[in-house]
């Protein structure tokens, strides 16, 4: 079923003003939520070296049938040439919740 409630999680360096970001996302009604976490220290293999980077988790609270759109959307805005972008199946959302979910996200 269309609407369900998902979590796409992307990180964001710790650098860089994560609020614009958060705030196109839902205006444009793709999130109906962006939190971003304090900032933290990742660890990873990108072209073949180890690094190390400070960054920010940003949990992004949406609906399955906008998670197309949201990822279109966040690859171009996203200062990574690979940004993280993983989705999260949940088992079940509050009613008023999810109806609310689905307003934020309803396409205008």
């Amino acid at each position: 079923m269309a609407g369900n409630a998902v979590l796409v999680l992307t990180t964001w360096p710790a650098e860089r003003d994560s609020a614009p970001l958060a705030r196109t996302l839902v205006e444009e009604r793709l999130a109906a939520c962006v939190a971003v976490l304090g900032e933290m220290a990742s660890t990873y293999r990108w072209a073949g070296r180890l690094e190390t980077s400070a960054e920010r988790q940003l949990i992004i609270k949406t609906v399955d049938d906008r998670v197309s759109a949201l990822e279109s959307r966040l690859r171009a805005l996203h200062p990574y040439e690979v940004p993280e972008f993983l989705v999260l199946s949940t088992t079940g959302a509050g009613a008023l919740y999810l109806a609310w979910l689905r307003e934020g996200t309803s396409p205008t």
